[in-house]
């Protein structure tokens, strides 16, 4: 479905007052998505994607509330990223996934990964997949620490640019193994995760 991208900082650097001070312990909390998010949402997928989606898009994903979970990142009050599924059978398909670019190496995409790898799991999908540009190297490295694993290519998948999509896949989700992963990749983000809603 979107492809699927971390992207790298940008070079003019991060506007002031919006990253975390020398002494401020980061704090995401990490909520589903729901319509009051989608003005912030819309931003952010404006900056970091050549071909953004709608608020319609967006408004239709969120309406299909069986097969579908969306979910945003929070950094005091604001939205910093989102991360959205689409489960069919066994398998959960990342639909997208991005930060505001400000919000880049500060483990905002790792744990909108994780969760979403986690929700995936709670609600009976085995596998999980995505698709990433076939030169976003960050990306798949990223994509590797999480278990997925290269299954094919899809040609000219990103119509802008005409580059091939790799497709990834992570399988046994749903396993002791995968959730042991899952905790030591979050052992290493600095700061905490707050969520609103209960997981099992």
């Amino acid at each position: 479905m979107r492809p699927v991208a971390a992207r790298v900082p940008r070079d003019d650097g991060e506007p002031e007052g919006e990253v975390l001070r020398a002494d401020e312990q980061l704090v995401v909390q990490l909520v589903p998505m729901r319509r009051r998010h989608l003005r912030a949402v819309l931003r952010i997928e404006a900056q970091v994607y050549p071909r953004p989606w709608s608020l319609s898009l967006f408004m239709s994903e969120l309406a299909l509330r069986a097969t579908r979970a969306y979910y945003v990142a929070r950094v005091r009050g604001g939205v910093v990223g989102y991360c959205g599924l689409m489960l069919s059978g066994d398998d959960g398909h990342v639909t997208t996934i991005a930060v505001d670019p400000v919000w880049h190496r500060h483990g905002v995409g790792t744990r909108l990964l994780l969760n979403i790898a986690r929700v995936a799991a709670n609600k009976g999908a085995r596998n999980l997949t995505l698709e990433v540009r076939v030169s976003n190297k960050p990306a798949q490295a990223l994509y590797y620490r999480f278990g997925f694993h290269p299954a094919g290519i899809r040609k000219n998948y990103y119509v802008e640019t005409n580059e091939d999509a790799l497709v990834m896949w992570a399988k046994d989700i749903d396993t002791d193994a995968y959730e042991r992963r899952l905790a030591g990749i979050e052992s290493t983000l600095s700061g905490s995760t707050i969520f609103d809603e209960p997981r099992s």
